[in-house]
């Protein structure tokens, strides 16, 4: 595996930030239409529960980092993740009270997660989190960097997504770096493995939540609205093939996600959240 730094002026920074969910109308919030907004919505319903799941696989090796400022880092990615799952608690409370089916779909995440931490290892649950974050990592990078994803969408609601994408890219090697200190070398075929069988498990789990927020807002039988869900997913602006080769990169023998410095996104976010308080446009 190779060793890698962050940037200098990437700091893993626990925000304290809040956002109006109240005056947004969850349904429709993308330009695109709901079909597309409902494809962010079901990505919320999996925050809550996978964050507070991050934290645990990273706090369990706490006692085995020696450097302080990886030590540092841990303690902003914690504070981050869970800042996240606040504000995709009060989205996804949001979204149910709109009589979409979300606890339900909530509640599954969680009983998925508790078997997961009753048949896996510590390192089992470390190894699924790198995976995830490198995911969460990708898909921020494609959200910061191609504003056609975001472009026209409620601004309250483009905020949020890119508040958490800007903070995925600052903590992105974090839960990687641990693992390298608390594991070690030698496990590269085994975390391919893992990456493997966790984008299997999901991206089916995303689509299938997808579908029922769709089938429940009585959408299911709308072609055209599945064809611009297909249209903005995979050929134009294509968010879902953007994410193919950053994937590809994770089986290198010497991967680490700072090879791809994106950190200009970050700083971008920075000064416009100072001038505006919200995201860049």
């Amino acid at each position: 595996m190779a060793e890698q730094t962050a940037p200098e002026s990437v700091q893993v920074v626990r925000r304290d930030l809040r956002f109006d969910l109240d005056t947004a109308d969850l349904r429709s919030w993308h330009p695109e239409g709901p079909h597309v907004a409902h494809f962010f919505n079901a990505l919320s319903i999996f925050f809550p529960e996978g964050e507070q799941f991050f934290i645990e696989s990273v706090r369990h090796y706490h006692d085995r980092i020696d450097s302080p400022a990886l030590e540092r880092d841990v303690k902003g990615f914690v504070g981050q993740e869970a800042m996240h799952s606040r504000e995709h608690r009060r989205y996804n409370a949001a979204l149910a009270r709109m009589g979409l089916p979300v606890a339900e779909l909530e509640e599954k995440v969680g009983k998925y997660l508790d078997t997961v931490r009753e048949r896996t290892s510590p390192e089992d649950r470390l190894a699924v989190t790198i995976a995830l974050e490198h995911f969460t990592a990708i898909m921020a990078h494609a959200a910061l960097s191609d504003a056609r994803l975001l472009a026209n969408a409620e601004p309250n609601l483009a905020a949020i997504w890119r508040w958490h994408a800007v903070e995925e890219t600052e903590h992105k090697a974090v839960a990687y770096d641990v693992y390298c200190a608390a594991v070690g070398e030698g496990t590269v075929a085994y975390r391919c493995v893992v990456m493997l069988l966790t984008t299997i498990d999901f991206w089916q789990r995303v689509f299938r939540y997808h579908f029922r927020l769709v089938r429940a807002d009585g959408g299911a039988g709308d072609l055209r609205g599945w064809w611009r869900l297909f249209r903005w997913l995979w050929l134009s602006p294509g968010g879902m093939r953007q994410l193919v080769r950053p994937w590809l990169s994770y089986f290198r023998r010497d991967f680490h996600p700072w090879q791809h410095d994106n950190s200009e996104h970050v700083e971008r976010w920075k000064t416009a959240y100072a001038e505006s308080g919200l995201a860049p446009a």
